[in-house]
């Protein structure tokens, strides 16, 4: 009877404290806004994922952050494209979607995901900052994201380049005098190559520069190769 009653003690402490541990392990991912800023800032390397649409993205996101559409067809497949070992930090609008890819993270082997408790919405509640710059990862711009970016009344010019590249140094000067003279007309994208290397082999590019313009999210006319300013404005008129 006493070993009985030991065993059955000693199972109960143990289960005891298995659930605590495991409460304190998701109370330590699961994040205050406060805690979310300070804990990327203690992380060197980390990747912060907005989970959100590319829509609600581009209207304000935090700092760093990379959009992944947790509804879109190839998130896995562009979180697959992320390094496991590293902190990962998730949010979306209120929490339910980031906790749902913060799950599907942890299958895929991402031990360290940190979730933003509440969302962005707690977030701009505690006073925190928001920008509505476009990040470039090693991961790139998602197809999602792009195509969010065609979203206009105005004509829409994408200029794929690199850095390396001197027919896209030669061309940026004349292109920033066109998107300055011509606001009113069209938007000018400019997309690095180098950092974006899956969208631009989904768009089936492979020579820099290459040019392309859309209308109402529709390709109108592209060019590959060095074109001077008469050419291109012929195209923005």
């Amino acid at each position: 009877m006493k070993v009985f009653l030991i065993i059955s003690t000693t199972c109960i402490l143990l289960s005891i404290f298995s659930c605590s541990t495991t409460q304190v392990k998701q109370e330590n991912m699961l994040l205050t806004p406060i805690e979310f800023t300070e804990k990327i800032k203690e992380k060197h390397s980390s990747t912060i994922i907005d989970v959100r649409t590319p829509k609600e993205y581009l209207k304000g996101h935090l700092q760093n952050a990379i959009n992944i559409d947790w509804n879109g067809d190839d998130f896995e497949k562009q979180i697959s494209l992320l390094d496991t070992s590293n902190s990962v930090f998730v949010y979306c609008l209120s929490g339910g979607r980031s906790s749902s890819a913060a799950d599907k993270m942890r299958t895929m082997g991402f031990s360290k995901v940190y979730e933003l408790n509440g969302g962005i919405l707690k977030w701009r509640d505690a006073g925190f900052p928001e920008t509505t710059n476009t990040v470039n990862k090693s991961i790139g711009m998602s197809r999602q994201q792009f195509d969010a970016l065609l979203i206009s009344d105005k004509l829409v010019l994408v200029d794929f380049y690199a850095p390396w590249c001197a027919p896209c140094k030669k061309m940026k000067p004349y292109l920033d005098e066109l998107e300055k003279e011509r606001e009113d007309k069209f938007i000018l994208l400019r997309i690095d190559a180098d950092e974006n290397q899956s969208l631009f082999k989904e768009l089936k590019l492979a020579t820099l520069p290459t040019l392309l313009l859309y209308k109402d999210k529709k390709l109108v006319w592209s060019h590959i190769g060095y074109i001077g300013k008469e050419e291109v404005s012929k195209q923005l008129k």
